[in-house]
């Protein structure tokens, strides 16, 4: 069976650096998985190869059985992939809730036209939009904010506020980029917690992290990238004990002195 996302042989050469060599992923609906590796590995540039800010050199991207790749970002959010990114990129000067709606407009069908002229249906998605951005922004447990200028919140508060505007787009697949980037113990086992929940409510996670103790406690399954190569997948467990796994993070094998 195949699944919601698939890598064929995925190549992406930028002049002389192969940044991605012939990668082969299987995301299968429903599941957080994780896409770990050394700094430099090229874990953000299957981010950007998914969201058409790359078109893979070669092989084929496929998503809920539709080839994506070379899409424009546009329509891939469309066909329901959401990011966040590992510098947060929030509209600072904007409110929360102003933030979170601005990803419920992706979805809108009244555009400038309508707004300037206040039509009827404009104004009801507009109502629309606020109650689901309210939704969200108490789904990802920072319903007391939404009036809160975005730069004036916490570190914390604004990852899941980004979050929140991903989720706006309504998408079955969530891309996180170190969503625990910076975050203290508190806050990485509140956010745990918050993973779980967008799985449990139907979505598909893909996830890059470095906090290992997080990675392995939530992901069903994950694959490692070193030098832009695969070199493991499978189970949490399998993949801590890999021998390939440990000598691209100790730079030694195990049988160095």
């Amino acid at each position: 069976m195949s699944g919601l996302l698939e890598f064929d042989n995925v190549t992406m050469r930028f002049g002389g650096v192969t940044a991605l060599r012939e990668v082969n992923l299987s995301i299968n609906e429903g599941e957080i998985f994780a896409l770990i590796g050394p700094n430099g590995a090229g874990k953000t540039t299957v981010f950007n190869v998914i969201t058409g800010v790359y078109q893979p050199t070669e092989g084929q991207v496929r998503f809920d059985g539709d080839r994506i790749d070379g899409m424009k970002r546009f329509k891939v959010t469309k066909r329901g992939i959401a990011r966040t990114f590992q510098n947060i990129r929030l509209f600072h000067n904007m409110s929360a809730l102003e933030n979170v709606m601005v990803g419920v407009d992706a979805h809108h069908k009244t555009g400038a036209i309508g707004a300037t002229l206040g039509l009827p249906w404009h104004r009801k998605e507009e109502q629309h939009g606020r109650e689901r951005a309210r939704e969200l922004l108490e789904f990802v447990g920072i319903g007391g904010v939404e009036h809160n200028v975005a730069k004036n919140l916490s570190y914390g508060d604004q990852r899941r506020l980004e979050i929140a505007r991903a989720l706006a787009t309504d998408p079955k697949l969530l891309l996180l980029d170190e969503p625990a980037a910076g975050m203290n113990p508190a806050e990485k086992n509140a956010l745990q917690a918050l993973i779980r929940k967008i799985r449990d409510d139907g979505r598909t996670v893909l996830l890059i992290e470095h906090d290992m103790g997080l990675v392995m406690h939530i992901s069903d399954r994950l694959a490692v990238l070193d030098f832009g190569q695969k070199i493991a997948e499978g189970l949490p467990n399998e993949v801590q004990n890999n021998q390939k796994v440990i000598e691209a993070y100790l730079g030694v094998s195990e049988d160095a002195s």
